[in-house]
């Protein structure tokens, strides 16, 4: 059973940078397409970035894109997200999630992390 654990989530000023961790285990991360998504209160969950299970192919939203990257080390079984000039707009919990392909669509996707929290503020 693939579980998912997200990790570098936390308080960081407008303009800043965080990555985001999301660490797999019980199954290898090449085998699945994995998504990035977050939620923040009161709207609904959001597709941030996706990455195909080969790597190969990688998605933005456009809220995101030019600003956010995705990325992974199969050796540590570990999927990225890469956040430059953050905005008070990308506050949120940050989710990852695995299935067979890679979108930004939620409803796709059968295994969640817990979500780490990613708030930005002055």
């Amino acid at each position: 059973q693939l579980q998912l654990v997200e990790s570098g989530g936390g308080l960081v000023q407008p303009g800043g940078s965080l990555i985001l961790s999301c660490a797999a285990s019980g199954s290898s991360l090449d085998d699945y397409g994995i998504g990035w998504f977050r939620q923040a209160p009161g709207k609904e969950r959001e597709g941030v970035s996706c990455i195909s299970d080969d790597g190969k192919r990688r998605d933005y939203s456009d809220s995101v894109k030019g600003r956010f990257t995705i990325s992974r080390d199969i050796t540590k079984n570990t999927i990225y997200l890469h956040m430059n000039s953050l905005k008070p707009e990308d506050t949120g919990v940050y989710y990852c999630a695995a299935d067979w392909i890679a979108t930004l669509e939620a409803d796709e996707y059968e295994y969640w992390g817990q979500g780490t929290q990613v708030t930005v503020s002055s």
